[in-house]
C-alpha cells in the first residue's frame, strides 16, 4: 500500500541511519519500526547481563582485599624492576 507520511527530520535521520547500518532499504526499516512500535516491542533488546557470584573457598582469616593489594604491589614492583633494567641497558 502506498501512502504519504510526513516524518520529523530527526525520525528520518534515525531511519536512514538504521537502514545504512543494516544495509537494508528505508522502506524495510520503516515497516519494521512501525510493526515493533505497534506491538510494543523494543528494538534489538539484548538479554540482561547477569553476573553470578562464585564462592572463593578461602581459608578463614584471608582477606580478599588484602590479596588484591598484594597483587597490586607485586605488579608495581615488577614494572619498576623492568623499567630499571631497561634504563640500565640504555646506558
Amino acid at each position: 500500500m502506498r501512502t504519504t507520511v510526513t516524518l520529523d527530520a530527526d525520525v528520518e535521520q534515525l531511519l536512514r541511519a538504521a537502514a545504512q547500518r543494516g544495509r537494508t532499504s528505508f522502506k524495510q526499516v520503516l515497516n519494521e519500526a512501525v510493526r515493533r512500535g505497534l506491538k510494543g516491542e523494543a528494538a534489538n533488546q539484548a538479554p540482561p547481563f547477569v553476573v553470578e557470584a562464585k564462592a572463593m573457598h578461602l581459608r578463614s582469616g584471608i582477606d580478599p582485599a588484602g590479596l588484591r593489594d598484594l597483587d597490586n604491589e607485586l605488579e608495581i614492583q615488577e614494572f619498576l624492576d623492568k623499567d630499571q633494567a631497561l634504563k640500565a641497558a640504555a646506558k
